[in-house]
């Protein structure tokens, strides 16, 4: 049996999903507090989500019915925190209900045990959260997340001695609870986002590796616990103030060059966020084409991105109107759109791990803005994250 008391947060996350039965005694047994399981255990996984789905926003849009929009620096932040805080917020009340119902199914009240079960069943959920960077993948987080409800069900009994053929019960009624809860949550999100402006995921071990956990998503690719952990030591870092400054948006607003093939720059604007991301972005003309070019520094918050570009992502969309691809080249993430009849559309690639720059209007084919990518000097973007 393996120490629990001194794994690490990606070795609990490893234990709880592929060993439940071994794993939930040895969290029960655990001396903690909730405050304990909040902050050194849930906090850096529950940050994955917002932070994925807050890059996904910034690289890929936000779909709504049949359009997609970019939401600005600003605003995509303000969802982020707001969904982390109501995250946070749905994680408490979670685990203050399943305490209050164990005694109802013969178990035994125990604020401390019902935080881990509720955090640690959580686990699957919060990891494929990563994939949120791609909206469109994102519903096999949701997926991946009903695994929880069997973790949840296995560590009824050892952690709230909840009888074995009560457990069912009690799982199902906590987890309707939940339901109302995050639809609680998820209402003020979006209220609070209007003010600003396949088969599930397979757990599987990585062979006899025991330093490897592994999310295999069928067809799409497999996240390593190596890049979740760098992830989440970023995100703690970000939480103690260590992270990467990202880089002054003045730096980024010189790499923008007063003209581009046969565009000329006629506009140009910089944005800055705290310490946590910047951009710069310049309008350029030729004729009756217009085209925007962006340059976006997400700091500390690449860790999340380097979770999916590791992943080999890729996606493909065709129809009789253009396409619409993502693909990961040399472990950085490219989206690519075009659209035939308008011949307008947008190419991005992703620098250091951090940087996305993204040429998005009309054009004569895509082959043009992706040259006005690839004429930003990528290798003085590089050097400003050092």
């Amino acid at each position: 049996m393996n120490d629990f008391g001194a794994m690490g947060l990606i070795e609990r996350a490893k234990a709880i999903t592929l060993n439940p039965d071994e794993t939930w005694p040895q969290v029960a047994a655990e001396e903690s507090t909730p405050g304990d399981t909040i902050t050194r255990y849930a906090l850096p996984l529950l940050a994955i989500g917002p932070v994925a789905s807050f890059i996904g926003g910034q690289l890929f849009g936000i779909s709504v019915l049949f359009a997609t929009y970019k939401p600005s620096l600003m605003s995509g932040l303000g969802m982020a925190v707001t969904s982390f805080v109501m995250s946070v917020i749905a994680l408490i009340v979670i685990g203050l209900i399943a305490d209050f119902l164990a005694p109802k199914f013969g178990g035994a009240e125990n604020r401390s045990q019902a935080f881990k079960l509720v955090a640690y069943s959580m686990t699957p959920g919060w990891v494929a959260a990563a994939l949120g960077i791609v909206p469109s993948l994102g519903i096999l987080a949701l997926l991946a997340a009903l695994y929880g409800l069997y973790l949840f069900f296995k560590g009824a009994t050892p952690l709230m001695k909840v009888p074995a053929d009560k457990a069912g019960g009690y799982t199902a009624v906590t987890v309707v609870c939940a339901f109302v809860v995050n639809f609680i949550a998820a209402s003020l999100l979006g209220a609070v986002a209007g003010m600003f402006g396949m088969g599930a995921a397979a757990l599987t071990s990585a062979g006899s590796s025991d330093d490897k956990v592994e999310v295999t998503i069928p067809g799409v690719g497999k996240i390593e616990s190596s890049k979740i952990e760098d992830a989440t030591k970023k995100l703690e870092g970000i939480a103690n103030g260590e992270a990467p400054k990202p880089v002054d948006m003045a730096q980024l607003q010189a790499l923008l060059p007063a003209s581009v093939g046969g565009y000329e720059r006629t506009a140009i604007e910089s944005n800055g966020v705290g310490g946590l991301g910047s951009s710069a972005e310049a309008t350029y003309k030729n004729g009756e084409k217009r085209i925007r070019v962006k340059i976006i520094d997400i700091a500390g918050m690449g860790a999340v991105a380097g979770i999916v570009a590791g992943m080999g992502v890729e996606q493909n969309r065709e129809d009789e109107n253009g396409y619409e691809r993502t693909r990961t080249v040399d472990g950085a993430i490219q989206t690519e759109k075009w659209e035939t009849k308008r011949s307008r559309g947008s190419f991005g690639t992703q620098v250091a791990g951090r940087f996305m720059i993204e040429a998005e209007g009309d054009a004569g084919s895509i082959d043009e803005l992706k040259a006005i990518v690839a004429g930003i000097d990528k290798a003085k973007l590089e050097s400003l994250a050092k």
